[in-house]
């Protein structure tokens, strides 16, 4: 796409236009030097790897804090702080002192890890008669529930993985991509909802493409990160553990007949869902290393200049958090995840109170904690949010936005990657918001990235809910993840600062800023469609 000088371009709005002079300052700030500058410094062996809870995740807090401070951006946090506090429990599973026990007929067996496990934050036996319900999910705007028609309170929720008609690119799931009650959580809460008080899950039987945990293990260094303190919300939404099981498991709990099941339900679109007579289950669980700690997401905001759309919201959101040190003294740098993201907020915000004019809804620069133990720190923030939901009208979350896709195991195989990514960004998440689609295209006009929806369109890599945006999309709030996709150096001590593409980089966050502009803006802003 040719790039078209600014001076030459006007974006078009419904009741106001952004010409070159009212955006000028604001574009001509963002600076490439800086970026580099500012990724060097979050990506150093100084910040450790920036591992929620720890030192170095500490030093990223500090060094946020003091860029909005110099910024002149006034802190949105609480009691006019720039930090909003995240409490958390951290914990190590017990894999040794876990396990599921399946009884029938009078016999009983127990089943550990690998075959089948958790991440629970607490020790807690849940025994109950097992419920096959489907893919557990409930989506009325979809006239789909797998709960119809059956009674979960007390009993443990038998469930597949992601989602009905995977295969069929005409499906109300969103054709061959997920929609947003494909993932776990979300699972696992609407579980809870109907009184369940455990949840089995396990991949679908017919898939044709790797399980979750085929996928995780094409990750290099996986033993490494499995070392990695594992953390939970202290105040969190679910209350109920979930097991990941084996097929083997799942076949002897269906009978056998588990592809039956899935078939019936793709091809009928209606619940399967049934008691599984006779067939009780034990889940026990122990966690070891407890301990409860606070991080803290960091917040600052430009305010709007519109006596009343100041008080609407649009958001910019990214992580500071990594994965810390190997066990052998290997630093997860975490340059493109997410020293990319944090920076691109961050260079926004100055670029934002730097310029003349300001946009008429208020602009929200959060960056969230402890994004890799679990997006914790959006989750928190939707549940207690400095500026209300229900006046947030759209949020651009960065995560990964600083190299070029190329091929590595984890995609090989499973989504095709152009052979030149260098001027490419892939927005996820736009079949929810086609209007905000419209918008990042409108805005655009005067950058001339390559725009990709690929990963609108692919199942396996639950990409969908894999970010910040996702906790956002839940309340539905047009919610986009801006990435530049993954790479073979993707949560490896190679992802480093030498490595990230900063004229690219500087592309996107041009576009973001015309985009947020844009959406702080336009009198009609983007709306989520279920």
């Amino acid at each position: 796409m040719r790039i078209l000088p600014l001076a030459a371009v006007t974006l078009c709005l419904t009741a106001q236009t952004i010409t070159k002079s009212r955006i000028a300052d604001g574009l001509a700030s963002i600076d490439t030097a800086r970026l580099k500058s500012d990724i060097a410094y979050l990506a150093s062996d100084k910040l450790q790897g920036r591992l929620s809870l720890q030192p170095g995740s500490q030093l990223a807090i500090d060094w946020i804090v003091a860029q909005y401070k110099a910024a002149g951006v006034e802190p949105a946090g609480p009691g006019h702080s720039y930090l909003q506090r995240v409490p958390l429990i951290e914990y190590r599973a017990d894999p040794d002192n876990s396990g599921l026990t399946i009884r029938r007929n009078g016999k009983s067996e127990t089943y550990r890890y690998p075959d089948a496990y958790e991440a629970y934050p607490a020790n807690t036996t849940v025994r109950g008669a097992v419920v096959f319900a489907g893919f557990g999910i409930t989506a009325p705007e979809l006239h789909y529930d797998d709960y119809a028609g059956i009674d979960a309170k007390g009993k443990i929720v038998l469930i597949f993985d992601h989602e009905p008609q995977e295969t069929d690119v005409h499906s109300v799931f969103n054709g061959k991509g997920n929609t947003r009650y494909a993932g776990t959580y979300v699972k696992t809460l609407n579980a809870q909802k109907h009184g369940a008080v455990a949840v089995l899950v396990v991949a679908e039987p017919n898939r044709n493409h790797p399980s979750n945990q085929e996928r995780l293990a094409r990750i290099k260094g996986r033993n490494e990160r499995a070392k990695i303190p594992l953390q939970a919300l202290a105040e969190r939404p679910i209350h109920i553990p979930a097991y990941t099981i084996s097929d083997a498991i799942a076949a002897d709990l269906l009978g056998g007949h588990q592809k039956e099941l899935q078939q019936a339900i793709d091809s009928t679109l209606k619940p399967q869902s049934k008691v599984l007579l006779g067939l009780t289950a034990e889940l026990k669980i122990a966690a070891t290393g407890r301990r409860r700690a606070d991080t803290y997401n960091v917040l600052g905001v430009v305010k709007g200049s519109d006596p009343t759309l100041s008080a609407e919201t649009i958001v910019f959101s990214a992580h500071y958090d990594h994965d810390g040190i190997t066990p052998n003294g290997g630093i997860f740098h975490g340059a493109d995840d997410n020293a990319s993201g944090t920076t691109g907020v961050v260079e926004l915000a100055r670029a934002f109170q730097k310029n003349g004019v300001k946009p008429r809804r208020s602009l929200l620069f959060a960056v969230f904690a402890a994004e890799e133990r679990g997006l914790l720190g959006s989750y928190s923030y939707v549940a207690h949010p400095t500026r209300p939901l229900n006046t947030t009208r759209a949020v651009i979350n960065f995560d990964m936005i600083g190299r070029n896709e190329t091929p590595s195991d984890q995609t090989n195989g499973l989504i095709d990657i152009n052979r030149d990514t260098s001027n490419e960004l892939n927005l996820v998440g736009t079949n929810y918001s086609p209007s905000y689609k419209q918008i990042v295209e409108r805005a655009n006009n005067m950058v001339g990235l390559d725009l990709n929806y690929k990963w609108d369109e692919e199942p396996a890599l639950n990409v969908y809910f894999r970010s910040d945006h996702y906790p956002f999309a839940l309340h539905d709030i047009p919610s986009l993840w801006w990435f530049t996709g993954f790479h073979p150096d993707y949560h490896q001590i190679t992802d480093t600062a030498d490595r990230i593409n900063y004229e690219k980089m500087a592309k996107i966050l041009k576009l973001a800023f015309i985009t947020g502009f844009d959406l702080a803006e336009t009198p009609d802003p983007p709306q989520f469609k279920p």
